[in-house]
């Protein structure tokens, strides 16, 4: 019998590793892609759903709720995955969601498919925050841009073929199987994790005794604090100025109630020995400047992703299909040069990167209110085609900068940390740019309308030319907002972040 040496040997385990790693990276793909599309699958079927179900008054908590659950239950996965390790976090993250898909399906009227949309949000967020960190876990720093580009390309992918696909499967099957399309997937997704990935096992100092220790010393109450104060602050911010006035008093109670609940959440946290948020995550310039930065970056998304469908098809004229379009370009830019972006930040560093990134999209953010009125549709397609190229060098760089910055017992609640901070500016970027182009509209049309009342009256074909002006004006003054974000963004990489981020070895 012949005898296997032990270069022989090195080289099997070394495929057979890169076979599992293949496998794992798959299944991550398709958890993320689990995510990404729900964000954009169930828009297209909203008449359908409220058709059969009702509820159009409540219908927008459809997407409220999600992204709720998603926001507040980020900190508390990044936490449990650097104390349980990420493959259980990501496998019962994955398995809520799947039971919330289930649930959504089966759903009797609109309050149910709401509360069963939160379930899927419970599960959303440990698939967003563990896939994040889980790639970087699988690579050293030199090929983190590989895999993080295809994740940005799954994004990319899902936000063009989301809304398509929801609708056709709303017109051509039942809006029940936009959810039940995820059981499949999930499944494939499921059975991979468990499977091929295979953590090793991270030694704590004093051995097993010590890891017991820290089990037990998980932070429920602040857990629990942190999902009730985000709940109730984004809540004020998402049906603020939609459900009830700014000033009224559901919205002056909702805020009051959130800033005593941030009372609460410092003290819980202050003396918890493992706090879901510990206080490292903003006393350390890397992590705070891009935390900042990235916040900064969910506020800016708001102009394009909300309200240019909306220019495109009231000021430009195009069908819904072509203003999809107008939006989607930058999905074909944004993963390109996010992958382009090792080859300069290996030369220019981290921060520098981010900074050419940022400051380009400042620019062009600041050009879009300059277009002609009204303009071709190719304008602000060649505009979101540059932007997306100038966002793909911010943000991959920073996220992979700031995970390489910490050691694997840190990095799931880093990479939780800035992925809450920027889902947090998304929500806030959609109540005040919907405070600002209401303002806009009601001053052009003489206090009357906002703009969700104006855009319907446009599609009835009954808006006037005034109209038309008022909703250019205030989709520009919306960009001018969002480029003041990215200046903020700019301004904070400028002034808070080290020149150097403080690489450690893999």
């Amino acid at each position: 019998m012949g005898s296997t040496t032990p270069a022989t040997r090195d080289e099997a385990t070394e495929r057979a590793g890169t076979r599992h790693r293949g496998a794992v990276v798959a299944a991550l793909m398709l958890a993320m892609a689990l995510a990404a599309l729900d964000s954009t699958i169930v828009s297209t079927a909203v008449p359908q759903i409220v058709g059969d179900l009702g509820g159009f008054s409540v219908f927008s908590w459809l997407f409220s709720g999600y992204l709720l659950a998603v926001t507040v239950t980020l900190p508390v996965y990044g936490k449990l995955s650097d104390t349980f390790g990420r493959k259980p976090v990501l496998v019962v993250g994955a398995a809520v969601f799947l039971l919330g898909s289930l649930l959504c399906a089966l759903a009797w009227n609109m309050g149910a498919l709401i509360a069963f949309r939160i379930v899927q949000g419970l599960g959303g967020g440990a698939l967003q925050g563990t896939v994040q960190t889980l790639a970087a876990d699988l690579y050293p720093l030199k090929d983190r841009p590989r895999i993080q580009s295809k994740l940005s390309t799954v994004w990319a992918v899902s936000a063009v073929a989301g809304p398509g696909l929801g609708g056709v499967l709303a017109a051509y099957a039942d809006w029940r199987w936009i959810f039940l399309v995820n059981l499949p997937i999930g499944a494939v997704a499921l059975w991979l994790i468990v499977r091929h990935l295979h953590e090793p096992q991270r030694e704590t100092d004093g051995g097993a005794g010590a890891a017991s220790a820290v089990r037990a010393r998980v932070d429920w109450a602040g857990a629990l604090a942190v999902f009730a104060c985000g709940g109730v602050l984004l809540t004020a911010l998402v049906q603020g100025g939609v459900a009830w006035p700014w000033l009224s008093a559901p919205s002056l109670a909702l805020f009051g109630a959130g800033l005593a609940l941030v009372a609460v959440v410092v003290v819980v946290e202050r003396r918890a020995a493992e706090p879901i948020i510990p206080g490292w995550v903003w006393r350390r310039r890397t992590i705070a400047a891009v935390n900042l930065a990235l916040g900064a970056l969910g506020l800016l998304m708001v102009a394009p992703t909300v309200f240019l469908p909306t220019y495109a098809q009231s000021v430009l004229g195009l069908a819904p299909v072509a203003a999809g379009f107008v939006l989607s370009v930058w999905t074909l830019s944004w993963p390109v040069s996010a992958a382009f972006s090792q080859h300069v930040y290996r030369r220019i560093g981290f921060r520098d990167t981010a900074l050419l990134g940022i400051g380009t999209a400042a620019l062009i953010l600041f050009a879009f209110p300059f277009l002609p009125y009204p303009g071709a549709a190719w304008q602000p397609a060649l505009l979101m085609l540059l932007l997306g190229a100038a966002l793909g060098l911010f943000q991959l760089p920073l996220i992979v900068g700031v995970q390489s910055t910490v050691g694997w017992a840190e990095r799931g609640t880093t990479t939780a940390s800035v992925l809450f901070c920027r889902q947090t500016g998304q929500t806030v970027g959609a109540s005040v740019f919907g405070a600002v182009a209401n303002g806009v509209l009601a001053a052009r049309l003489g206090g009357a309308g906002d703009l969700d009342s104006v855009t319907r009256a446009w599609d009835a074909g009954t808006a006037p030319e005034a109209a038309r002006r008022a909703i250019a004006d205030a989709v520009h003054a919306v960009y001018l907002g969002a480029a003041c974000a990215a200046a903020l963004a700019f301004l904070v990489l400028l002034c808070v972040a080290p020149r150097r981020f403080p690489v450690l070895g893999d």
